[in-house]
């Protein structure tokens, strides 16, 4: 009894941290690929991130798309980074505040042709021709978000895949549409200045996993806690983000990119 006891004591991590199971196929719809970060948009801005121009020209030169969505105050899902709407349309209010008629009049990035798209308009975009990255932000209706975003996906035609930085977002997937490849996002645990410290080790070393059972996690590009590399070597797809160089292709199964023109695939 006491050496069970041991071998159960000396398994828990492991089972803690163990990803999801991905089959082959899964994988290889990723696997090797170069993914733009928002779009393929621009340093200066002259094509915003998250815009339908980034997006098109993601497609037109035949890189994966990350992009971001949240809820608009009327329900809407929307493709927008940030909580609020400063940096990117200099407006101080969140975006949550807002219905998806306000929003669409206010310029990404004092660019008059370009407005914040709804997701339905990015999927008509992309058509199936170029694999997507959907990020879920975390908000205050994450439900809703979750099953509305879901929902959308179901009609669409093409390869996709969905990642969060909230455990519980992803675990969503787990649970109500397991066929879903899911990823967790993370970074490393002083990086989570807006959790508690506790909060921050958890979510950094993935220790989340034993809900969600990511089978993906997208990490920074940093050195990895120990927990995450287990995680790796249990057979989690590893993505990166964000790249500036070509060289974070070397240790990465996936790698999102921004501001230079990769391959569209490395291996």
């Amino acid at each position: 009894m006491k050496k069970r006891t041991l071998l159960l004591w000396a398994a828990a991590p492991f089972f803690l941290l163990a990803p999801g199971h991905a089959s082959r196929g899964q994988k290889a719809k990723f696997a090797g690929r170069n993914i733009a970060h928002r779009g393929l948009h621009t340093k200066d801005k002259t094509v915003p991130e998250n815009s339908l121009r980034a997006f098109a020209l993601a497609v037109g030169n035949g890189y994966g798309i990350e992009l971001d969505v949240r809820l608009s105050a009327d329900g809407q899902v929307v493709v927008f980074h940030d909580d609020t709407l400063k940096r990117v349309c200099g407006v101080d209010k969140r975006v949550d505040e807002l219905t998806y008629a306000e929003l669409k009049e206010l310029p990404l990035a004092g660019n008059e042709e370009d407005h914040i798209p709804l997701f339905a308009d990015v999927l008509e975009v992309v058509r199936g021709k170029v694999p997507m990255i959907v990020e879920l932000k975390d908000g205050k209706r994450n439900r809703e978000l979750c099953e509305k975003t879901y929902a959308l996906l179901q009609t669409y035609r093409g390869d996709y895949c969905i990642e969060s930085f909230n455990p519980l977002i992803v675990a969503w997937f787990r649970m109500h549409a397991s066929e879903v490849l899911r990823g967790q996002l993370a970074t490393v645990p002083e990086n989570y200045t807006e959790q508690k410290p506790w909060l921050g080790f958890l979510l950094g070393n993935c220790l989340f996993n034993v809900l969600a059972r990511p089978q993906f996690i997208a990490y920074d590009i940093v050195k990895k806690p120990f927990p995450v590399k287990i995680a790796e070597k249990m057979g989690a797809l590893r993505v990166c983000w964000t790249s500036h160089e070509q060289a974070n292709e070397e240790n990465n199964d996936v790698v999102i990119f921004e501001y230079y023109r990769p391959k569209q695939r490395f291996r």
